[in-house]
């Protein structure tokens, strides 16, 4: 497997406006934004993806995305992580925005998934729901479905993918554990 090293996004110094330049700083050894005129170091970094594998009896809730990527099909209520919040935190936040579902979490963390190519990393708490839920303003329609009524073919995201065959895997055995994958590009 090879290291992936993306493009840094910083087009212009956060400290002072200067359009950066894309170089290796001393003492280090990846390319990185820097500004010329004040000297600061922008670090990309990978975003974090969290959300939950929210579940009533035996039926999981999924949530028909309204936007890009992935309109129109299922995935786990899911989002990007907040500054100031935890892994836990986030994961609740996104399933009540998307899902307008409270959720109780069950740690520690289900499912990790660390998605090099693109610069994330997807991680997802079992859940447990505990009350109502509907679509939220980036969800066309939310539904529980019985684990053997999944509709695989129209799953937006294989980290999803993943997360919910484990899940399935484990209520069949009735031993939940923490699951670790590095997704890669094929040909790797």
């Amino acid at each position: 497997m090879t290291a992936h090293s993306l493009s840094p996004t910083v087009l212009f110094c956060t400290q002072c406006g200067t359009r950066v330049e894309h170089i290796i700083p001393p003492d280090d050894s990846r390319i990185r934004a820097v500004c010329p005129a004040c000297h600061t170091i922008h670090y990309d970094n990978p975003k974090v993806v969290v959300g939950t594998i929210p579940v009533m009896g035996n039926q999981v809730l999924l949530c028909q995305r309204a936007i890009e990527p992935g309109l129109g099909l299922w995935t786990l209520p899911a989002g990007f992580m907040e500054n100031g919040e935890s892994l836990a935190q986030g994961a609740a936040r996104e399933t009540l925005e998307e899902a307008c579902a409270p959720v109780e979490l069950i740690e520690p963390v289900y499912s990790l998934v660390d998605i090099p190519h693109i610069g994330q990393i997807h991680v997802f708490f079992r859940a447990n729901l505990m009350g109502e839920y509907a679509a939220g303003e980036e969800t066309l329609a939310v539904k529980l479905f019985e684990l053997n009524e999944i509709p695989w073919d129209e799953v937006a995201f294989n980290s999803v993918k993943m997360a919910l065959h484990h899940y399935i895997a484990d209520v069949g055995t009735g031993a939940f554990k923490t699951h670790h994958h590095v997704r890669v590009l094929p040909g790797e």
